[in-house]
């Protein structure tokens, strides 16, 4: 379960507290922007996104078009739009939808929450919808609510894992060239074929680069280009930067993405994403302890054999209950399932067996309201005490047991009682 950063201070007083760093985050993501323009002896620019989001999936073969295929429950753009919330220093995003899916958008940017996003029609086209995003920031338009930016990101709502820093070095690119854009090496060579579907030629791949997303422009650059683009270009273009060379005469400055920057187009794509965002979430996890004071050694090792970083509580249920009201008024699993295991040893030796399953089995009722929430609650058991190396067998096992849960969220599990 994601709580905050490791090694921070612990809670002033016993039981579970949750920490964030939304806030230190925040500052981070505003100063980035703000040094650069320290640095380069200007205010920072106002930044703006536009995100086309008018597709249908033809080439993913699925009913649904692929910005809203679920991935861990939660729709693909969704995680897209967090992933440009977190960033302070853009303004507003603009999302191009089309109309049969506007109830939809709207129905996602209200249950996850989503800030600064506003809605335009999608148009017939990627380009035409890029436009009529461009629109809604164009002091030009009437009606228009949204200020203009100095600077515009545009950005595939079926990427992502784009992060700040390249963000960041599109933003600042364009605004000392006019236009820029992330690449990445080509993975396959590109050949040409001829009229009767014969090799015609073949491009040298080390001059060649893929152009990726995200890109950024000048807001006048790349809205002038587009009220110049004939038809035939808003049909069948796809490359902005292709259009602010054409009609705006501004070469783009291009720069090295990363390899996250990969476009979900295909249904296997959305396997891959899912591993992706798997693994991200699950960096740090919350084991609640049903400890007493001479089992704790033995929660230490646990601890220690766990590649995750971990915050380990001692706790009843009692208090595994406060901690699952936490984590639902914390907002965590409105946008993950969020896994809490509790960790239970049992001394078979001094505890009647009996009494102390009917104690821990209560994680089962406990379980079927936390899943109502997005909490997914698991116990684990480990007798105590045993020979030392049996005992240390059980919490590999039990190592193995919890990264299992964590790294597979797997629903089909929730308020079972695993024994290490």
């Amino acid at each position: 379960m994601e709580l905050g950063p490791p090694g921070g201070s612990g809670p002033a007083e016993p039981g579970p507290r949750l920490r964030g760093l939304r806030g230190a985050d925040a500052a981070a993501s505003a100063s980035s922007l703000s040094r650069f323009g320290a640095e380069a002896g200007c205010r920072a620019p106002a930044v703006a996104a536009v995100l086309p989001a008018g597709g249908s999936g033809e080439r993913m073969g699925v009913p649904t078009p692929k910005q809203f295929c679920p991935i861990l429950e939660r729709p693909l753009i969704s995680y897209t739009l967090q992933a440009l919330e977190r960033v302070s220093w853009i303004k507003d995003i603009i999302v191009a939808v089309t109309r049969e899916n506007m109830e939809t958008m709207k129905g996602i940017i209200q249950r996850y929450q989503h800030k600064r996003i506003s809605l335009v029609e999608a148009g017939v086209t990627r380009h035409r919808s890029i436009f009529n995003g461009l629109k809604a920031l164009a002091e030009d338009q009437p009606n228009c609510r949204l200020s203009k930016p100095e600077v515009v990101i545009i950005h595939d709502a079926v990427r992502p894992f784009v992060e700040e820093d390249v963000l960041l070095k599109v933003v600042t690119a364009a605004q000392e060239h006019g236009a820029s854009g992330a690449i990445r090496p080509l993975v396959s060579t590109v050949i040409s074929p001829s009229a009767d579907s014969c090799l015609d030629h073949s491009l040298e791949r080390a001059r060649y680069r893929a152009s990726e997303m995200p890109q950024a422009f000048l807001f006048d650059v790349i809205y002038d280009a587009y009220q110049q683009c004939s038809d035939y270009d808003l049909e069948f273009g796809t490359e902005c930067l292709h259009l602010a060379l054409k009609y705006s005469h501004i070469k783009a400055k291009l720069v090295e993405g990363s390899p996250d920057l990969w476009k979900v187009t295909y249904k296997r794509d959305l396997y891959a994403a899912e591993s992706i965002i798997k693994e991200r979430i699950s960096q740090k996890v919350c084991v609640v302890m049903d400890t007493k004071e001479d089992e704790e050694h033995v929660g230490h090792c646990l601890e220690e054999m766990l590649k995750t970083e971990l915050n380990v509580m001692t706790s009843d249920f009692e208090e595994t209950q406060r901690l699952l009201n936490m984590v639902e008024e914390s907002n965590l699993s409105i946008l993950y399932p969020v896994v809490v295991i509790s960790v239970h040893f049992l001394d078979y030796e001094s505890v009647p067996l009996g009494q102390k399953m009917e104690k821990v089995m209560q994680i089962r009722e406990f379980a079927k309201e936390a899943k109502k929430r997005n909490i997914l609650l698991s116990g684990l058991l480990i007798y105590f005490p045993q020979e030392e190396q049996k005992l240390r067998e059980s919490l590999r096992q039990g190592t193995t047991i919890i990264s299992a849960l964590i790294k597979e969220r797997n629903s089909g599990l929730i308020g079972q009682l695993l024994v290490a």
